[in-house]
């Protein structure tokens, strides 16, 4: 697979810090990427967002991250990247965000995954252990072997009608992501229209995909962002993962499962405390 060079187009968001907006043509496909520079030294940090989520969802994310440069990518079929020409698996994504970074010029990076995006994050760092220096998994699961979500929670999450109806989204809200947006259900409005084919081709990627297998060889240091309400990822899956990855630490926050967007300055806290300390010996457990 080949990469061209990248098209710069500077834009911006609302907010404190500058965002750079590219379009880049990696393996036939256009992938637009938002870049929010890093004001201090480290590590960058690459962020797999949820199935069906624009790389805006997560903006407010990247501004409580302070000085660290962030990195955020639509999806094939999703947002502004184009379709791809053939269903693809999560292996197949991490050789794209492979040479996606090489073109944009990233040599080491952390790795953060937001639900769907945690398997895509967990694929990412198996293939890539020196490249991807840290994982964050938040929201997420090992994959089709976990324990599950209710039926009523995962049939309503399965549907793209949830980015694209708002009033099904807020009659919704609370029941499939639970935490805050049991009694605040307009935090979901910042949602976006996606696109029908991009989500089925992200359900098809991860279909039948499972980390169980492999977690154990996973040797990044680890941790693992949960919320205590989450309908969608109960939260014994967190443990679980906890106890299968070596060097995992455990972090339960007091929300669902959007924590990132309505607890974004205690997740930007947690994550940046992890990113910038020594790398643990042996799993730890917290709750907040």
């Amino acid at each position: 697979m080949n990469a061209a060079p990248a098209v710069k187009e500077p834009a911006r968001t609302p907010g404190t810090r500058e965002v750079r907006t590219q379009h880049v043509r990696v393996s036939g496909v256009n992938i637009r990427v938002m870049v929010w520079p890093g004001s201090a030294p480290g590590t960058p940090l690459l962020i797999f967002n949820g199935i069906g989520a624009r790389a805006e969802m997560l903006a407010p994310f990247a501004e409580a991250m302070s000085g660290t440069e962030i990195i955020i990518f639509d999806v094939p079929g999703t947002g502004e990247s184009s379709p791809p020409l053939v269903p693809y698996r999560l292996w197949m994504l991490s050789l794209l965000a492979g040479q996606l970074l090489t073109t944009l010029g990233y040599t080491q990076v952390d790795v953060l995954g937001v639900s769907w995006g945690g398997g895509a994050a967990q694929q990412f760092a198996a293939q890539n252990p020196r490249r991807c220096r840290r994982l964050v998994l938040a929201a997420t699961s090992p994959g089709f072997l976990m324990v599950p979500p209710k039926w009523s929670v995962l049939s309503k999450f399965a549907t793209p009608r949830r980015y694209n109806d708002p009033q099904f989204r807020r009659a919704i809200a609370g029941h499939i992501y639970g935490g805050r947006a049991r009694t605040n259900p307009e935090m979901i409005d910042e949602f976006r229209p996606t696109s029908r084919r991009g989500y089925l081709l992200q359900q098809l990627a991860i279909a039948g995909w499972s980390s169980l297998p492999w977690l154990t060889l996973l040797r990044q240091p680890t941790l693992i962002v949960a919320g205590d309400d989450d309908p969608v990822i109960p939260l014994p899956n967190a443990m679980l993962m906890a106890r299968l990855i070596p060097h995992a630490t455990l972090h339960v926050i007091n929300d669902g499962h959007l924590f990132i967007m309505s607890s974004t300055a205690r997740t930007a806290e947690v994550v940046s405390e992890f990113l910038s300390r020594p790398a643990p010996r042996k799993a730890a457990h917290d709750q907040t």
